[in-house]
């Protein structure tokens, strides 16, 4: 296939419509991870999640120029929210890094979520595929500002960095504890505004006791902070994102986590497989008999898998 052959020659062109291909459930797509993914496993996948209002696209244009003031090739997933009309993504890659978009050692795609949960959208993962056969040195993958449930991006990332921003009050930082107990390196955005020293205090104790419950872990999760508006603290960010890279490769970690992904997209895979062929062979009745309460959600299970009486 043609297309295999020119993304792994790093053609933009053949990247772009393979992701496109992969996004639309187009057949040819897996047939292009097919060919590819022999070639993949050495680009490291950089997760960027965090509330509304972070400025995580900003931060995200900060990382990419210092990566690349390092010589550093860039992929950026960004996935946006999708529209309620097309489906596609509603904020565009023209309208987010718009300084990086003749960089030929950059490439920006943007993903709507297609109503995915998760703060990701479903091709997320063999968008990342295509980039990594491109020889893109590093992928950053900015999730969608959605909630405390964008966890998903931990499982796709080696590295995840969590956004925070000051004024958005204890209760909210509160229910966003799952995620501060996720991730590697943490940031607090806009760092110039009132209330700065308040959220600083509150990260500070999370990942205090995180590091209490987590005596034997020997990765210990910087606090950093930016003001990506004007460009301040994207060295820094950098400089962790590399070290923990530089951790994940002294300890095995990078081999792990990237067996661990593909274990679970295969898995993934499977369930959604396995429920369109039990549909399509059952019918829509069972789904029907749910519906109005004639059979219960477990019962219709089982009759669905021929484990039912």
């Amino acid at each position: 296939m043609g297309i295999a052959a020119d993304l792994l020659e790093g053609k933009i062109a053949a990247g772009a419509r393979a992701i496109t291909w992969l996004d639309d459930g187009d057949p040819r797509g897996a047939e292009v991870i097919k060919r590819i993914f022999a070639e993949t496993g050495r680009a490291h996948i950089i997760g960027i999640t965090g509330p509304p209002g972070a400025g995580k696209s900003t931060l995200t244009n900060v990382i990419v120029g210092e990566l690349r003031a390092r010589y550093m090739r860039v992929g950026v997933v960004a996935i946006d929210p999708s529209s309620p009309f097309t489906g596609g993504a509603i904020l565009g890659d023209r309208v987010r890094m718009g300084k990086h978009t003749l960089d030929p050692g950059v490439f920006i795609r943007s993903i709507g979520t297609r109503g995915a949960a998760g703060g990701l959208s479903r091709s997320t993962h063999d968008a990342c595929l295509v980039l990594d056969a491109m020889g893109f040195d590093a992928i950053i993958v900015e999730t969608v500002g959605v909630g405390q449930d964008e966890i998903d991006v931990v499982n796709l990332a080696h590295t995840t960095i969590i956004v925070g921003v000051p004024g958005l009050g204890d209760e909210v930082q509160a229910v966003k504890a799952g995620i501060l107990e996720a991730g590697e390196i943490f940031v607090i955005n806009k760092a110039d505004r009132d209330g700065y020293e308040a959220t600083l205090r509150q990260f500070e104790l999370m990942l205090h006791l995180r590091e209490q419950s987590r005596a034997a872990e020997t990765w210990h999760p910087p606090l950093l902070r930016a003001v990506a508006n004007v460009g301040e603290g994207g060295a820094q960010i950098v400089d962790a994102i590399l070290g923990h890279r530089a951790h994940l490769d002294e300890t095995g970690g990078f081999a792990r986590r990237s067996g661990l992904r593909e274990r679970e997209q295969v898995l993934a895979l499977l369930r959604e497989r396995l429920a369109r062929q039990a549909i399509a062979y059952a019918g829509d009745s069972i789904l029907a008999d749910v519906e109005a309460r004639k059979l219960d959600p477990y019962s219709a299970v089982e009759q669905l898998t021929g484990q039912g009486a």
